[in-house]
């Protein structure tokens, strides 16, 4: 039969509902009906709840620190007031609860709290957490004894203390990366934080550092590799470039495209200025074989790295890889982006092998 009111309509919805709680409260907080689930999900039956202040659903601590009030009078004030924290059942059992507190009416206003418990994704997603800083504690301390164990290794086989060093930098700049992607829940890494992380070792006052881009999400795969390049050249500033000088600057600049196809390309532009005389290297070291690698390995990716007059001078393109971990090739790539990554002194005076990681 047809519902021919709007009471009755309401009534079948309300009764209707499963793993909601719906409370109306009085604009003081004192619970006035205790519909849906609530009694299902505090363990208070309707003839318990009804008449006391809702503050019942609320911890200790949150009724001390006036949550509960804080709730009602945002919800009065904005017309409705929204959290997820830690709630008490009946028997002192805490669950987590993802709430909205709404006013409704205008001439006699009541509110309502509507709120599921979601407690058994929280206790998942806590888990995880916990897992995920197991795991990170693992890795950090694995790469720790690998550096030692190398440093030991190459100690004893009488190989250069300036190798040896190289080497412990590069796997502490493995780490650090690391830790950005498990701050982030290993979901990516924002391009800015890598940037920031990897200039931070050689930071001063005032910076001569100046980054400039705009935000980039980068999935895990390319996030650590990216941040390895990074280091190559901050390294090689450091050592021979303008980060050796108390003038030198660094310029970093990206930037962020989309195709037709909706596919990703970033553009990255290192340039140092105010360092020593630059000279050409005579062999390519390590840094530039694994820039050149890098974005070689990479869908549309290319390597430009240049010493001129000025400074060194790295250009870096790629194709980013999505969420899922899929890129896509063939018309969908890069027109500007060659297959084949180029890593290209210009003229100028010999360097050391060691510039760019040489060994």
């Amino acid at each position: 039969m047809p519902l021919s009111t709007r009471p009755e309509l309401a009534n079948l919805i309300v009764g209707s509902i499963k793993d909601y709680a719906i409370v109306v409260l009085s604009p003081e907080g004192e619970i006035v009906d205790w519909l849906g689930d609530a009694e299902t999900l505090t363990g208070h039956s309707r003839e318990d709840a009804i008449g006391r202040h809702f503050e019942l659903l609320f911890t200790e601590s949150d009724r001390a620190a006036g949550v509960a009030a804080d709730e009602l009078e945002t919800a009065r004030r904005e017309g409705r007031a929204e959290d997820s924290r830690w709630h008490l059942r009946r028997d002192g059992e805490r669950f987590w609860a993802n709430g909205l507190t709404l006013t409704l009416g205008e001439s006699e206003p009541v509110l309502v709290k509507i709120f599921r418990d979601e407690t058994p994704a929280k206790r998942a997603e806590e888990q995880r957490i916990l897992l995920l800083n197991e795991l990170n504690h693992r890795v950090k301390n694995t790469l720790a004894t690998v550096q030692s164990v190398v440093e030991q290794t190459l100690r004893t086989a009488g190989v250069d203390r300036e190798v040896r060093s190289d080497l412990a930098l590069r796997i502490q700049a493995l780490a650090r990366a690391h830790n950005v992607l498990v701050e982030q829940n290993w979901a990516g890494a924002d391009l800015d934080v890598l940037m920031r992380d990897v200039s931070q070792p050689y930071d001063r006052d005032p910076s001569p550092f100046h980054l400039n881009g705009p935000a980039v999400r980068l999935h895990p795969s390319q996030a650590v590799t990216l941040s390895l390049a990074l280091h190559e050249l901050a390294t090689n500033a450091a050592k021979y470039g303008a980060l050796s000088a108390p003038t030198g600057q660094v310029r970093v600049g990206w930037n962020l495209a989309h195709n037709g196809s909706g596919q990703r390309f970033l553009t990255i532009l290192w340039e140092e200025t105010g360092g020593p005389a630059v000279e050409t290297p005579t062999r390519s070291g390590f840094g530039s074989r694994l820039i050149a690698q890098t974005f070689s390995n990479a869908e549309g990716g290319r390597a430009s790295l240049e010493f001129g007059v000025s400074g060194a001078r790295c250009v870096m393109s790629l194709q980013l890889v999505d969420v899922d971990g899929a890129t896509s090739s063939g018309a969908g790539s890069n027109p500007s982006a060659a297959s084949t990554p180029e890593a290209r002194p210009t003229a100028g005076r010999v360097s050391p092998d060691e510039r760019m990681g040489a060994a």
